[in-house]
């Protein structure tokens, strides 16, 4: 058998928030979308326009609070070509929630307070 990663989903408050968010941040463009005949839900798919692999935001119209994310610490993880630059356009966003300097290595966290962790390219 022969399994290929497709998507990873994540469910947000704010789809236009987080799509925003996502595109000013991480350059992730929605490359698919489906919508609920009943307007229950939205699922729009965001590509890095490199890799066939897509995140998968999933607005619920009747999700009336934040989401528990829990105690574990999942997370997304990207690598970037030029990470001073990155970092520097993660500090005007003002997402950077935390920086593990011996790693070389630093997150940002999403409107839902998803973390991402950014690395750079050939870490």
């Amino acid at each position: 058998m022969d399994f290929k990663f497709v998507h990873n989903n994540i469910n947000v408050t704010d789809l236009n928030k987080s799509t925003a968010f996502y595109e000013k941040a991480l350059n992730l463009k929605e490359v698919k979308r489906k919508e609920a005949e009943d307007g229950s839900f939205i699922l729009s798919y965001l590509g890095d326009g490199h890799t066939p692999h897509a995140l998968e935001l999933t607005w619920l119209r009747d999700w009336d609070r934040p989401y528990n994310l829990g105690d574990n610490e999942f997370h997304l993880a990207l690598e970037v070509d030029d990470f001073e630059e990155a970092k520097k356009l993660h500090q005007e966003m003002n997402c950077i929630c935390f920086v593990n300097d011996e790693m070389g290595i630093y997150f940002i966290a999403d409107p839902d307070n998803y973390w991402i962790e950014i690395l750079p390219q050939n870490h």
